[in-house]
C-alpha cells in the first residue's frame, strides 16, 4: 500500500540524512517514489527549501533534449524530409518561457518559481532558486553542456552537494562533468539548436561538445555507494542519498578512465 507523508515529514528527513541550512543541493526527485504527498512536487521543493533555508539553494536539470540536431533522433527517429523544417521552426530556447523535458516534475516546479533562474544552454540548462541561482546559472556556453563551462563545474566550485531524492544515479547528471576531465571517455558530435540571438532574433546554431553518455551511471553509482562516502537515509517512502559533488564526480572520473573505452 502507498504511504502517505507530509512536507514536514520529508523536511525532517532530509535533515536527518544531512541536509544543512545553507547547503547548495543539486537535486534529483522520483516524486512517485517518495509516496502520496499533499501537494506533490509543489510540497517537495517546499520540503527542500525547508531543509536548506533561507541561506541555501536548490537546483535542478531542466533539461530540453528535443531543442537538438534532428537528424541524430533515435528515441524515435524522424524522416529526413522533416529535418529541415524543425531547423526552421523550433521555437529559439528561452529559459523563462521553454518547458523542461522528461526530468520530472519537480524541475518543472522549480524553474517556475518566483525568483528561480535558469541557465542559457538550450539543451541541458539548469534552473535554481535561492541567495546563489544567479551565481550557480550565470555560465553555461553553448559547447559546454555538462562541462567546465556550465553550472556543474560553478556548483562543484561552491562546494555543491547531490540529493539523490527517490531517483538513483543514473539519473546523476553530476557524472558528465567526469567525461570532460577524461580524454576518451565519450567521443565528439556536432549538435544543433535554435536559439535567441543578441539582438532578439531566432536562429539554428551548430556546435561541437562531448556526445554524452549516461548509460553506464547507475553502474557508477553503485560503486560509489560501496566506497561508504555517501550519506543513505530514509526520507518519506524513499532510500535517499546525499554526497559531495566533487568526490562524486572525482570517483565518476577514476571510473571511467578504468571502464570507458574498453
Amino acid at each position: 500500500m502507498t504511504e502517505i507523508h507530509t512536507r514536514e515529514e520529508i523536511a525532517d528527513g532530509l535533515r536527518e540524512l544531512g541536509v544543512a541550512p545553507g547547503d547548495v543541493l543539486l537535486v534529483h526527485t522520483s516524486v512517485k517514489a517518495l509516496g502520496w504527498i499533499p501537494g506533490g512536487p509543489v510540497a517537495v521543493v517546499q520540503a527542500l527549501r525547508d531543509a536548506v533555508g533561507d541561506a541555501g539553494t536548490v537546483v535542478v536539470p531542466t533539461q530540453t533534449a528535443g531543442n537538438s540536431e534532428p537528424s541524430t533522433w533515435q528515441h524515435p527517429p524522424v524522416p529526413e524530409d522533416w529535418w529541415p523544417v524543425i531547423r526552421e521552426h523550433t521555437p529559439a530556447y528561452d529559459p523563462a518561457v521553454t518547458p523542461s523535458e522528461w526530468m520530472g516534475k519537480v524541475p518543472e516546479v522549480v524553474r517556475t518559481w518566483p525568483g528561480a533562474r535558469r541557465s542559457a544552454h538550450p539543451q541541458t540548462s539548469f534552473a535554481a532558486l535561492g541567495p546563489l541561482a544567479e551565481e550557480v546559472v550565470a555560465v553555461h556556453d553553448l559547447d559546454s553542456q555538462c562541462g567546465e563551462r556550465s553550472p556543474l563545474a560553478t556548483l562543484e566550485r561552491l562546494g555543491a552537494r547531490v540529493l539523490v531524492l527517490g531517483a538513483d544515479f543514473g539519473s546523476c547528471t553530476a557524472f558528465h562533468l567526469a567525461e570532460y576531465r577524461v580524454p576518451g571517455a565519450a567521443p565528439m558530435k556536432t549538435d544543433g539548436a535554435a536559439v535567441r540571438t543578441a539582438d532578439g532574433r531566432r536562429t539554428w546554431a551548430t556546435y561541437e561538445d562531448l556526445d554524452l553518455d549516461e548509460d553506464d551511471f547507475e553502474q557508477i553509482g553503485e560503486a560509489l555507494l560501496a566506497t561508504g562516502s555517501v550519506r543513505t537515509g530514509r526520507v518519506a517512502a524513499a532510500d535517499c542519498h546525499l554526497v559531495d559533488l566533487a568526490a562524486a564526480v572525482a570517483f565518476a572520473a577514476g571510473w571511467m578512465r578504468e571502464h570507458r573505452g574498453r
